[in-house]
């Protein structure tokens, strides 16, 4: 499970998506956010799906790799669908037991939850996927510049966006060479109750979090002796730079965002 894990990672590749300037993906992906979100009906989520497919097919992007950021919640996904099935009431009633009903309407809230929340891990997905967190910071303190009027550290959230980022993959990675470890010395880490699944976690939590404090404490001293001291009279080994497919793209997005509003007002 843990290896179907790929929050954070970056696949460097030639594709379109590649090489859209990072703050315009940032902006178009809360553009898709709320596309996906504002949608009411069964064609602003075929609206967004259309965009999503595309958006995936012109990254470059194996589908497997998607399917793998989906697999680990679908379980909490299913959980909550069912009992949304179960305790939503409105529309036409398919069943009825004492106190739990199934209707259209509960039938209805699951599947467009399902479906949006798994074009939000797709899209959000495709923005890691595709862009290098070094370059993830800079487009975000790019954005969020203006604050620095109001004495907001910008260059600091950047950067602890951008160290979390990269330590997901690591401390992943860490969680699975732990968990063998307990294994091989005779810990039951996937079998017996679940109350002792439970308390057979403290063995993985607590070197987790001394392997995590320990990799900070490193980091830490690591940028001390590099004398860091913060974005004050930084400069950038790469420039952003914007060009006339950036604009195309957010043009294309924005577009779609229309379609699903003027869908909204159609059929409201």
């Amino acid at each position: 499970m843990l290896k179907d894990i790929t929050i954070g990672q970056f696949f460097p590749g030639d594709s379109i998506i590649h090489h859209l300037d990072p703050r315009f993906k940032i902006v178009m992906t809360l553009i898709f956010i709320v596309m996906i979100f504002t949608g009411e009906s069964p064609i602003c989520l075929g609206i967004g799906a259309v965009y999503t497919v595309t958006a995936v097919m012109l990254s470059g992007i194996k589908i497997k790799m998607f399917v793998k950021s989906i697999k680990p919640i679908m379980p909490f996904l299913l959980i909550t669908a069912f009992l949304n099935i179960l305790f939503i009431n409105g529309g036409t009633v398919y069943f009825h037991w004492k106190f739990l009903k199934i209707t259209s309407e509960g039938i209805n809230v699951s599947i467009f939850m399902i479906i949006r929340i798994i074009m939000l891990i797709v899209g959000s997905s495709l923005l890691t996927y595709t862009t290098s967190p070094v370059t993830l910071t800079d487009a975000v303190e790019s954005l969020l510049s203006p604050l620095k009027k109001l004495k907001f550290p910008v260059h600091e959230l950047a950067m602890m966006m951008s160290i979390a980022l990269r330590f997901i993959p690591t401390l992943i990675e860490e969680t699975d060479k732990i968990i063998s470890a307990q294994k091989a010395r005779g810990a039951e880490i996937d079998t017996g109750s679940l109350i002792n699944r439970v308390k057979n976690l403290v063995s993985i939590l607590i070197p987790l979090f001394i392997s995590a404090f320990r990799r900070a404490d490193e980091l830490a001293t690591a940028m001390e002796c590099r004398c860091y001291s913060g974005g004050k009279g930084r400069t950038r080994l790469r420039q952003l730079k914007s060009s006339s497919k950036d604009y195309i793209a957010l043009a294309f997005t924005v577009f779609f965002l229309m379609c699903v509003i003027v869908v909204n007002m159609i059929y409201s």
